[in-house]
């Protein structure tokens, strides 16, 4: 299995070589030549199966030669061992023919673990054969940085630097950032939003000096085997409703695009998937682009869903590879655009294309918040700001298929939106209850590239 670039004009790689890459250095994002698919019998024989098998099945073709069988899925076992519920990723019925995925019931309550704990995995693996050290940097609007920090914490053959928009992050998510005590990681507070932060990030990987310097890896959504990850439950969940003899509707909130351009990848491997919903929140710009063609910044309104909160979606260019028909060209354009004119006019084909593929809506605050009300009232299920957002524009799709709307976190990391919504405080999981007594250790930056290169060639060199 080989990878190459959306944008054309950098060199193809192997698996391995493209998950310890992340951003390919001609600026664009790395997805498979080509993409297995599974035919029905493969798709049937999933149903009823652990959550580790699944992963193997729908994961291993490719990873190619980059690890063994037996040492791949003793990295699946080693990556999901630790989530508190043994299907991983249950589904619970929130009315006629409309379920819930939770995937919070990883370490840090929140999706992300399903992609974090493999790729931490995955990366200790190679690099100890390889007998190499790197720099992970990534950027976050809430939950990616605590799942990273978990997953590389401790680990010999990485430093993490995680950067975050100070104060535009919920308290738990900050907490689970900052309190982590081991040496290797590091909790960064920018002065800006989060796209200032993966801005930075972006700009650290074209910078080539410091990215070989430093040995620069990334674990954003941009790394494609975190995406790969996020196609598993997918997978999983639609073989438990009846896949593949029955067409499934999935319902995402998204922000970076990452999760539901998993989903996308789940469709073109054969999984029956009808509808393919972005759910966006007042931050809606790829809700926008896919209702009218234009994809243009209006800049950031932070909101009670906070890792949505997002203007500039890294994985959409990956979508947008596909819809203009796998032309780097075309993408390169359209993404120079973006960075110097704030937007672009997707063409008529390719925007005819998305839409076969995606529908879309959006959630204001108070209809997130009558949400989560309506539904504790409704089902007695709590939902975080993010699910509710979802859960509201899948009930604008619902049809003849079952519609599984993604639940992405835990309500307790969100635990002021509920209460305002709720009346009632949602608890922390017992094994995270001192979260609030902890010690914090995080260093404030300004939003400036050369400051925070100082600041990382400073901590590595220690």
């Amino acid at each position: 299995m080989r990878y190459i670039s959306t944008r054309g004009n950098a060199p193809e790689l192997n698996f391995e070589e493209a998950m310890l890459t992340g951003l390919a250095r001609d600026g664009g994002l790395y997805l498979p030549a080509g993409i297995p698919v599974m035919d029905t019998a493969e798709i049937a024989a999933l149903a009823g199966l652990p959550y580790e098998e699944i992963a193997f099945s729908v994961m291993r073709p490719f990873v190619g030669d980059s690890f063994g069988d037996d040492e791949f899925r003793a990295i699946i076992a080693r990556a999901y061992a630790g989530f508190r519920h043994t299907a991983r990723a249950p589904l619970v019925q929130l009315g006629p023919n409309h379920f819930l995925l939770e995937l919070f019931h990883g370490p840090t309550l929140a999706f992300k673990d399903f992609a974090m704990q493999l790729i931490g995995q995955l990366f200790q693996a190679a690099l100890a054969r390889r007998g190499e050290r790197v720099t992970i940097v990534g950027a976050t609007s809430g939950d990616t940085g605590s799942a990273a920090i978990e997953a590389f914490r401790g680990l010999e053959n990485v430093d993490v630097f995680i950067l975050f928009p100070r104060g535009r992050v919920s308290e738990v998510q900050r907490r689970q950032m900052t309190t982590p005590a081991a040496a290797n990681v590091h909790a960064l507070a920018v002065n800006g939003d989060f796209d200032d932060c993966q801005a930075r990030l972006k700009d650290m990987f074209n910078d080539f000096d410091f990215r070989d310097g430093v040995r620069l890896a990334g674990v954003n959504s941009i790394n494609w085997a975190r995406v790969l990850a996020q196609v598993v439950y997918y997978f999983s969940a639609a073989t438990s409703l009846g896949a593949p003899h029955r067409v499934v509707d999935f319902t995402v909130p998204t922000g970076n695009f990452g999760d539901i351009f998993a989903g996308y990848i789940a469709k073109r491997m054969g999984l029956p998937i009808g509808q393919l919903v972005i759910a966006t929140n007042q931050n809606d710009i790829l809700h926008r682009t896919i209702a009218t063609g234009e994809h243009t910044k209006h800049g950031v309104t932070a909101s009670i869903s906070p890792s949505m909160d997002i203007q500039v979606s890294s994985n959409f260019e990956r979508a947008l590879y596909y819809a203009y028909d796998q032309d780097p060209a075309a993408v390169a354009h359209e993404m120079q655009a973006l960075q110097t004119e704030g937007g672009f006019s997707v063409s008529q084909g390719a925007l005819q294309a998305l839409r076969e593929t995606f529908a879309s809506g959006r959630a204001s605050e108070d209809e997130t918040s009558a949400t989560i009300a309506a539904q504790r009232e409704a089902t007695g299920e709590i939902l975080c700001p993010h699910s509710a957002v979802g859960v509201k524009v899948a009930g604008e799709h619902m049809g003849r298929n079952p519609m599984i709307t993604l639940a992405t976190a835990h309500p307790a990391k969100f635990p002021d939106a509920v209460e305002a919504a709720t009346g009632t405080r949602p608890p922390l999981p017992p094994h995270m209850a001192s979260l609030y007594e902890r010690a914090e250790r995080v260093t404030e930056v300004e939003n400036d590239l050369g400051a925070l290169q100082d600041l990382i060639r400073d901590r590595i060199a220690k």
